[in-house]
């Protein structure tokens, strides 16, 4: 009976402990290119005038049997949104998207739209039927897919075009912003958020009515992206080249699944990817996981091939997406960029002081393309034409940021600069400043002969969202620091010189 009593207690005890060091499922801060919740293009570029000019196309796929409403809304260089659609999706549909399309015609998709009929989405013999999904407003009832326009009001149409490329933004109405919205250029530039919903609405991710009544959080969405023809900004060196394509950003939520205003539903994430725009009464309302801060990617200048490198940066925004506050998103701080050539040498820029008014390599807009070649974290004085970036990208913090540490089930919510406010109880947690979400993308190119030749791909994130806000000045690493002493390893004591880092990210 003794031996009886032991065992049950040590199973109980296994049990427990197993059961305590589980999560949720795909419960993590790493971001990987698997089915999502919200697909971010952070950066687009399309040229109005040329119909053989730039452009960007995206394709968005329901890996699920299930219909899926994806809500695309998009922003301006600054971070303001200027449109928004619905793209309704039958089980295991892909739908293709024509940015030139959409804000040279108006016309989304097709002709006649998106919806829930045979002639708009065609039903295929392994999808469900198209309101079967238990998370549509009104259990499918409700959700007003079915006049969904094909074509964009001509008015609207004229103002999103111009947000995009003048920063002007007057739709005649209540919408009208007194300020410009976005930056002056010759092209449309913005990026494009994607994210599963319960209806088709109009709401933006700007308005907290869209985290109680519209948005979802069923991981089912996976989506890629074509730049074709794109000239890098802010230099007049190398040429544009012919087309790169990547994964769209693939960001979860955690944890997954549920209906739309799922407000009492907890996450281990400190903060999300929708953290500012979210009710302030939960600010982890939308349940996606936040980006990481600190990036680390190569670049060629030069070369038998000519090969140059581009980089597009997305970046998270100071205010809420006001007409009064998006101006402080036209120049944002980088902490810190520097450039190491292929004999280790490092260069870097003084950080720019406040009498800069206008985008520097430390003074960064919400979505930007730069060409290395201009000087983004120095210039090289080798001989090497070739190296990798260390960008910091972290904008330094905004009143309108929050933090949740969840302390054993007790969620603390800190807004700003330390109130708090939340539907569960309050415990007590670290107060500080998280570091700002980011994303970068490379691409080199070149010509080999007559061949012309280019690749893009994600930079390596030396963190992830979950990690802390790294100083400037700090030792450049991997999150976490090194070496590492794995717990439970006798040879070594953790926390003891030398094995002062840690593989557990600590509260931001």
């Amino acid at each position: 009976m003794k031996n009886l009593v032991a065992i049950t207690l040590l199973t109980v005890l296994t049990t427990g402990s197993a059961f305590a060091g589980t999560r949720d499922n795909d419960d993590t801060c790493d971001v990987k290119v698997g089915p999502a919740a919200t697909l971010l293009l952070p950066y687009f570029e399309v040229d109005l005038q040329n119909p053989a000019g730039r452009t960007t196309l995206f394709t968005i796929t329901n890996v699920s049997r299930l219909s899926q409403i994806a809500h695309v809304t998009v922003w301006t260089d600054w971070s303001f949104p200027v449109l928004d659609f619905n793209i309704f999706l039958t089980g295991y549909d892909v739908q293709g998207i024509s940015l030139r399309q959409v804000l040279v015609q108006g016309i989304v998709a097709q002709n006649n739209g998106t919806g829930p009929t045979t002639a708009q989405s065609p039903l295929g013999s392994l999808s469900a039927g198209f309101t079967a999904n238990p998370n549509f407003a009104g259990g499918g009832a409700s959700i007003n897919c079915a006049k969904q326009p094909g074509q964009i009001n001509l008015t609207l149409l004229a103002a999103v075009r111009s947000a995009l490329t003048t920063g002007i933004y007057n739709t005649g109405g209540s919408l009208t912003c007194a300020t410009p919205v976005g930056g002056v250029h010759a092209n449309a530039i913005g990026y494009v958020t994607i994210d599963v919903a319960s209806n088709c609405s109009l709401l933006m991710p700007t308005d907290p009515t869209y985290y109680t009544s519209s948005i979802l959080f069923d991981n089912v969405l996976i989506g890629d992206y074509q730049q074709l023809g794109p000239q890098p900004a802010e230099t007049s060196a190398p040429g544009p080249f012919d087309a790169a394509g990547n994964p769209m950003v693939h960001i979860r939520a955690v944890p997954e699944g549920g209906p739309a205003g799922g407000d009492l539903v907890a996450t281990g994430l400190p903060y999300t990817f929708y953290d500012r725009y979210t009710p302030a009464t939960n600010r982890t309302a939308d349940r996606r996981q936040p980006l990481p801060s600190t990036f680390a990617a190569r670049f060629i200048e030069g070369g038998t091939s000519s090969f140059a490198t581009n980089l597009t940066i997305w970046r998270e925004s100071l205010g809420v997406g006001s007409c009064a506050d998006v101006q402080s998103n036209r120049v944002m701080n980088v902490a810190e960029i520097l450039r190491f050539d292929e004999h280790e040498n490092v260069y870097t820029l003084a950080p720019c002081t406040s009498l800069c008014i206008s985008p520097q390599p430390t003074l960064l807009p919400a979505a930007s393309s730069t060409d290395t070649s201009s000087g983004i974290g120095g210039f090289l004085s080798s001989a090497d034409v070739g190296g990798w970036l260390y960008m910091n990208l972290n904008n330094g913090g905004s009143t309108a940021y929050s933090v949740t540490h969840d302390l054993g089930g007790v969620r603390t919510v800190i807004t700003g600069l330390g109130s708090k406010s939340d539907l569960a109880p309050l415990g007590s947690g670290t107060i500080g400043p998280r570091p700002s979400q980011n994303w970068v993308t490379a691409t080199i190119f070149g010509s080999l002969g007559a061949n012309r030749l280019s690749t893009e791909f994600d930079a390596a994130s030396l963190g992830n969202g979950c990690s802390p806000a790294v100083a400037s000045g700090a030792a450049i690493g991997p999150a976490g620091g090194m070496p590492v002493c794995p717990s439970g390893d006798l040879g070594c004591v953790p926390g003891v010189a030398p094995f002062t880092g840690t593989n557990v990210n600590p509260p931001p």
